[in-house]
């Protein structure tokens, strides 16, 4: 009896020692920081008891049995486990992930965990976007994810920007499809501090999006609240200052009229300077255009959520003065955004994001021929701002100065014009959770969008220019652009025995974008005055007899069907296959249907038996995509006729205006396909502290959707309002490598470091370009000249298409053992440009223009580094482009206009220069498109370096605030490069002549100070 009762003792107290509750409270905190962390999960093991932490960190459970784990997760951290032996307060510190595979990544219409991607995708954070501060969301992708290269139109305030994934496919539209929240919206009126992250998708992973996703997808996540969690408040502000990051080396006064003096005489003219001595420097033009511009930036967000509801909002306001012109070259942009989550239900939960956005620009001529810069840099420094009278100097009118060259500040002070958008767009979703695998959601997504555009020609003269106008005008115009989405699809995942895992998704799109546009303009405003720039006080009609008026109108329309099939054996072997049918208003019935295949595939090969498990190497996946994605980027109504065009009848014996057939129609008009092919290994290190990505891509545009083909006069394509039809005529390939690195370690609790390297190769081939010449041309050089870029089979597409130049003729010996360059426009002479006889007929002529450059980079590359020591934090961020040429086209060839430095190291005789040829007011054929004037244009970028400090978080308690953070910071710091113009990054965004630099307006460099605040 005895062992029996003393058995049953034991029993008894263990069963009370098992069954004691005790009350838990505590604190979570960041391990580095000491930061509190809201909405971090806390439950007990193996139990279903489970709490998160407030806005403050603090957490309570109640009633957790002794001897029992509390698990603490978080997103971005690793989890951590305490065991519970008496009732206390505890403080919970967490130290963030260096492995990341399990994030879950947005991939359209869905996600999975990264480590189970089977696609290239890339994932830029909040955090990052936070540390480049940019002024617009493309900008955050530069330097940070491979295969994506930004090139900025222009560096003043609001310029566009052309985002381009894996090089250029087309000569059509090459950008990206934007995707908020699920719906098709604009990604450059966001504010940068909106976004949570900004997923990439680079292959056929994007072929869920069928006909709109042929050149990449990026998916954007908005910020919202966490539930559980109190009301949290950032404001975060910043002010700067900008400046060009460089002036171009120009002739000042003494030194043009010496040059002036060489090219008259040995013209056998006249010098036009006969005493240099007083000229001195002159004025200097750069530095009368160029300003130091202000910048502020300011935005905050209400954020929290209860156990049914979650809430964002936020508002900002960002203002951008330009560098070149002030006030007369700005930016404004306000934004307001709503995000409200809420669970109706167990089953039903709603989600809506709105955002409402402001934009008000003012911009000048910035870029061809006419541009403020371009006549800052031609204008001679031996010309004053104002005459004696106190007005503008006037650039003489003569054929050395022709008749496009002005006083750039008056050219200044006479622009006037306002643009002003109102957007408000959005999405609202319903998700019905009809089982536990069974999910059903329902999103309707719009935008509309209502933009005034106001211009004034103020009546004035420059003395006989191309720019003076005899009549003041106004114009304007009131568009109206809306479009709206319907998404309904269906996601059901299932399992099959004991590894076989099933996810599908099933659905449809229902998408319309329709508007209209209105534009007059009237004469004759009064008092000549910006304040009466109206139509309704403009007084005159026009030279026609009345005021000029257009409109437009459309509506098109697309219907699509999708399914997507997920597949795993044991969470190892990867499979998705997914189709869509797409339907398009902007093709005839007889090809208004595509339909878009893909297969993605994965093999995790850590997760092998033979794998080695060691903590050096982690994880190994191979993965491997092919997909065909469609593209109807073009023009509306592109397959049927439409009075558009404007002609001229008899109507018994009088000449009466009337309308005719516009663009011409092609009812044969089809999908432009993108074949993506891609294969790629993703690779872990060190505990998944280094992080690899390889991937290998070829891919193929067919049935390119080419406009403006060439066709016979005789069909009236020159007539106004008309012009040539779309058809699809044309093949490129774009190919190449992408290498991913980074590493990332806590190597004490003081001090952590970030290490990112990328690198992308791309070559870039036309395969075929199917109308009756073969080739494409594009853009221009000087004035009257042949076309110099053209897109033609064999070639990059938009190469550069002239002259190749074999050095200068030293003496006249050289000039006759040469073949004549008379077709040329002049004879050549000691001191002239050697063109190169390509075809070898013993003239140089057009037929002897070859490939003298192309603007796509063969590399490109992007570093960044991050380190945090204590409280202080710093980051780096650079980029770098190698192999992209650049036209030179920012210089006028006419004998009086003034000239870049360079050309101080001209020919004057023989063996003095090899290079740069003589100068002369003769005629010659130096100023013909050669490769004289293409650059290589490789540059390094240090893009943005900030340094911050955030206050200890003992003294924030007792402001009584979360966080407080001062940084101050760089962007666009320096640029290494030989190319001469402002900016070798720049382009207009055309994939035929995107390469040639008319005076592009550069990014400027801008200083920052700024304050990040959590309430």
């Amino acid at each position: 009896m005895k062992p029996k009762l003393v058995l049953f003792v034991l029993l008894f107290f263990t069963g009370i020692a098992f069954s004691q509750t005790v009350d838990v409270s505590g604190t979570v905190l960041d391990a580095v920081t000491g930061s509190a962390l809201p909405g971090v999960n806390v439950s007990v093991k193996n139990q279903n008891q489970s709490t998160s932490s407030d806005f403050d960190g603090n957490f309570k459970l109640i009633k957790v049995p002794v001897g029992s784990t509390l698990v603490f997760t978080y997103i971005g951290y690793k989890t951590t486990e305490i065991k519970v032996d008496k009732s206390e307060s505890l403080v919970v510190k967490l130290t963030e992930e260096a492995n990341k595979l399990d994030e879950i990544v947005v991939i359209g219409y869905g996600s999975k965990k990264k480590k189970d991607v089977t696609g290239a995708v890339a994932v830029v954070s909040a955090k990052t976007i936070d540390e480049l501060k940019p002024f617009k969301v493309e900008q955050a992708l530069q330097g940070t994810v491979s295969g994506v290269n930004i090139t900025q139109q222009s560096g003043a305030p609001g310029a566009g920007l052309d985002i381009r994934i894996r090089g250029i496919s087309t000569n059509g539209n090459n950008a990206p499809l934007a995707i908020i929240d699920g719906y098709q919206g604009d990604l450059s009126l966001l504010n940068p501090d909106d976004i949570e992250s900004i997923t990439v998708l680079k292959d056929a992973q994007a072929a869920i999006y069928g006909t709109i996703g042929a050149n990449g997808v990026l998916l954007i996540t908005t910020k919202s609240g966490k539930k559980n969690s109190k009301t949290k408040v950032t404001f975060n502000t910043y002010t700067g200052m900008q400046e060009t990051t460089r002036k171009l080396p120009v002739l000042n006064a003494t030194e043009y009229a010496l040059l002036l003096n060489e090219s008259y005489a040995n013209g056998g003219q006249a010098i036009p300077f006969p005493n240099v001595s007083g000229l001195g420097q002159g004025t200097d033009w750069q530095d009368q255009v160029f300003d130091r511009a202000p910048v502020l930036s300011t935005d905050f967000s209400i954020s929290g959520g209860s156990d049914k509801i979650t809430y964002n909002f936020s508002a900002s306001d960002l203002y951008q003065e330009g560098i070149v012109g002030s006030g007369k070259s700005d930016f404004k942009r306000n934004t307001a955004r709503l995000g409200l989550k809420a669970d109706l239900s167990d089953k039903f939960k709603l989600e809506t994001n709105v955002i409402y956005t402001y934009i008000d620009r003012d911009a000048l001529n910035e870029n061809g021929l006419g541009s403020v810069l371009f006549n800052a840099l031609n204008t001679p420094a031996t010309l004053s701002v104002y005459d004696t009278n106190g007005n503008y100097t006037l650039v003489p009118s003569t054929p050395g100065f022709g008749i496009e060259v002005i006083n750039p500040l008056a050219q200044v002070d006479n622009t006037f014009n306002d643009y002003k958008l109102k957007k408000l767009n959005g999405t609202f979703g319903l998700t019905y959770d009809v089982t536990s695998n069974l999910k059903l959601t329902g999103r309707i997504g719009f935008n509309s969008a209502n933009s005034r555009g106001k211009s004034f020609a103020k009546q004035v003269s420059y003395g006989g220019k191309v720019f003076d106008v005899t009549r003041s005008s106004v114009s304007q115009n009131a568009i109206e652009d809306n479009n709206y989405s319907f998404d309904f699809f269906a996601e059901y995942g299932f399992k099959l025995l004991e590894n076989h895992n099933f996810k599908t998704t099933l659905g449809t799109t229902v998408y319309k974008e329709y508007g209209n546009g209105l534009f007059a303009t009237g004469y004759d405003v009064p008092n000549n005055s910006w304040h009466n720039a109206d139509i309704s006080l403009a007084i005159g009609t026009s030279p026609n007899g009345g005021r000029d008026v257009g409109s437009y109108a459309y509506d098109e329309r697309r219907l699509s069907y999708f399914g997507r099939l997920e597949y795993d054996y044991a969470q190892k072997y990867l499979l998705s296959f997914a189709v869509r049918r797409d339907a398009s208003t902007k093709f005839g019935p007889d090809n208004r249907v595509g339909i878009f295949p893909s297969l993605t595939a994965g093999w995790k090969i850590s997760d092998e038996k033979f794998f080695p498990k060691t903590n050096s190497f982690n994880f190994l996946k191979l993965r491997a995509s092919y997909g065909i994605l469609g593209n109807d980027q073009i023009r509306n109504n592109g397959y049927v006729g439409s009075l558009s065009g404007e002609g001229t009848y008899v109507f018994n014996g009088n000449l009466v205006n009337g309308v005719a057939v516009g663009v011409l129609p092609n009812p044969k008009l089809q999908w432009e396909e993108a074949k993506k092919f891609d294969v790629g290994l993703d690779a872990g290190f060190l505990g998944n502290k280094i992080e690899t990505v390889i991937d290998y891509f070829i891919d193929t545009r067919d049935n390119l959707l080419i406009g403006n083909i060439p066709v016979s006069g005789i069909t009236g394509v020159y007539a106004p309002g008309s012009g040539s039809p779309t058809i699809n005529a044309g093949s490129v390939r774009n190919s190449g490598f992408e290498f991913a690195i980074n590493y990332k370690e806590s190597l004490s609790d003081n001090f952590k470091i970030g290490l990112g390297y990328n690198i992308t190769t791309i070559k870039n081939e036309v395969l075929s370009v199917n109308n009756s010449t073969g080739f494409l041309e594009g853009g221009a050089f000087g004035v009257g000249q042949l076309a110099p870029v053209r897109m033609e089979a064999g070639q990059p597409i938009g190469y550069f298409y002239g002259y190749q130049t074999d050095g200068i003729f030293q003496n006249q010996a050289e000039v006759d053992a040469h073949p004549s360059q008379l077709a040329l426009g002049a004879d050549a002479s000691p001191g002239d440009l050697r063109f190169k006889d390509i075809n070898n007929d013993g003239v140089i002529n057009a037929n002897d223009r070859t490939n003298i450059g192309d603007p796509i980079p063969d590399v490109t590359m992007g570093f960044n580094i991050k380190l945090d020591y204590k409280n202080f934090d710093f980051i780096a961020y650079s980029f770098a482009s190698l192999g992209n040429d650049m036209v030179r086209n920012y210089e006028r060839a006419l004998s009086d206009v003034n000239r870049l430095n360079y050309v101080l190291g001209r020919w004057t005789g023989e063996g003095t220069s090899n290079s740069i040829p003589r100068v002369t007011t003769a005629a010659t054929a130096n100023n013909v498109f050669s490769d004289y004037f293409v650059e290589d244009a490789s540059f390094f970028r240090i893009q943005n370096i900030q340094l911050g400090y955030t206050l200890k978080q003992s003294l924030s308690d007792k402001l009584g605030i979360n966080k407080l953070r001062v940084y101050t910071s760089v962007n666009n710091l320096c640029t290494f490069t030989k190319y001469r113009g402002y900016d070798p990054s720049a382009s207009n965004g055309s994939p035929i002549g995107g390469g040639i630099d008319y005076g592009f307006y550069p990014t400027p460099r801008t200083f920052i100070l700024g304050l990040n605040v959590n309430f």
